[in-house]
């Protein structure tokens, strides 16, 4: 059964270091003969208490680093990816065309990332290696992998099997690179985006969920995006901020609802959700959902019942680097609810949103006992999926 795949190998090293010497004491039997000892089987442990185990292991700044996701630059393992791996302890990467060159390149570069970072750089989980691969135009390295028809021509077919078709393909061929996590399908609600299935939000959920069905068949983790759904966002948020000004009745029964039948259905190690960084004032007039408690904890959490790993859109987009200092957006993030924050591009803003971070554990602002709930999702998804 997946949920307890590797267990031995996840914590042969980490709970040996645990067991207690038996020697004698005073009033104490003397140890029976190892020859006389009874056998006894230890229970495989849970998935759950493989997590708690290893959670407990981390420093705070392991803990950080598992909750940043970042680009890296190049095609092989450097001294700067090196260094994010090693001093911050980051736990996930995001591939981009800058990174792939040939298939045999890309293999490489996952098993370097990997073995680097469980090696030298000590971590007790593997890395999430994550790509964008939706489809249509949004498809990381052309002629490397296999690019997937867009969403628009899946849903235009009628036939939502076509969606777990497209997926289940899409994730042995990410598999065969090393890739373990897909920021896809697009569960957006749109009738003029490519990139999105349908514009009538039932046949957008039908089509999810079918692809959702995709990634699990083949093991594959996959990221919903982007909600609270942004199909009727009028501004492109790489650039700018962008207000969706709708009643929340009109959110809720149309672009809510394929992210919410999908957690209605699905295990929450199995997805995780990708939020946007548009304005809905229905829910928050102030905030970005990438930075709003009232999208992320209150709706996400707690109204539609997610339990499963948060993720926030890539920080650099205009939408919020034109607002908000990078230092701060992260931790902005976390205290809202955010389980990981994605910077995808520049070293020195990935290095500013981890300190913001720590800046904020360090002032109380973020306690423990949270980092502990976000690490926890994290170590059940890389557990399940990531090894």
């Amino acid at each position: 059964m997946r949920r307890n795949i590797g267990w031995r190998m996840a914590l042969g090293a980490l709970l040996g270091a645990g067991l207690v010497a038996v020697g004698l004491c005073a009033g104490c039997s003397p140890a029976m003969p190892a020859a006389e000892k009874p056998a006894q089987a230890s229970e495989p442990q849970t998935l759950e208490e493989q997590a708690d185990a290893i959670v407990a292991a981390m420093t705070t700044n392991e803990k950080i680093g598992q909750m940043v996701m970042i680009g890296i630059h190049g095609t092989e393992l450097d001294e700067d990816s090196k260094t994010m791996l090693r001093q911050f302890h980051i736990g996930g990467i995001v591939y981009f065309d800058r990174n792939i060159k040939s298939q045999d390149q890309l293999k490489s570069l996952s098993e370097q990332l990997q073995a680097y970072a469980q090696g030298e750089a000590q971590q007790k989980v593997p890395l999430f290696l994550a790509i964008d691969e939706e489809g249509g135009t949004v498809s990381r390295g052309r002629g490397v992998i296999p690019a997937p028809p867009s969403e628009a021509n899946i849903g235009a077919s009628g036939q939502p099997e076509r969606a777990r078709m497209s997926a289940a393909s899409t994730a042995q061929a990410l598999h065969a690179a090393g890739i373990n996590l897909n920021l896809a399908p697009v569960a957006d609600v749109s009738s003029s985006d490519a990139r999105a299935f349908s514009g009538d939000a039932q046949v957008a959920a039908r089509f999810t969920e079918k692809a959702v069905s995709g990634y699990e068949q083949e093991g594959m983790l996959c990221a919903l995006k982007h909600f609270p759904g942004i199909g009727k966002g009028a501004v492109d948020s790489h650039q700018e901020v962008s207000r969706v000004d709708v009643p929340r009745e009109t959110l809720e029964r149309e672009d809510l609802l394929p992210f919410a039948e999908i957690i209605a259905s699905q295990r929450p190690e199995d997805f995780l959700i990708l939020v946007s960084h548009l304005i809905y004032p229905c829910y928050d007039a102030a905030h970005s959902a990438s930075q709003s408690r009232a999208v992320m904890t209150d709706l996400l959490r707690g109204r539609l019942g997610y339990q499963g790993i948060i993720l926030t859109d890539d920080l650099e987009m205009g939408a919020v680097a034109n607002h908000v200092p990078l230092r701060q957006a992260g931790a902005n993030a976390v205290v809202a609810g955010a389980d990981i924050v994605l910077v995808c591009h520049e070293y020195p803003h990935e290095e500013e949103v981890y300190l913001g971070i720590k800046d904020a554990v360090d002032a109380g602002e973020i306690s423990e006992e949270r980092l502990d709930a976000s690490v926890r999702r994290i170590v059940l998804a890389k557990l399940a999926h990531a090894l």
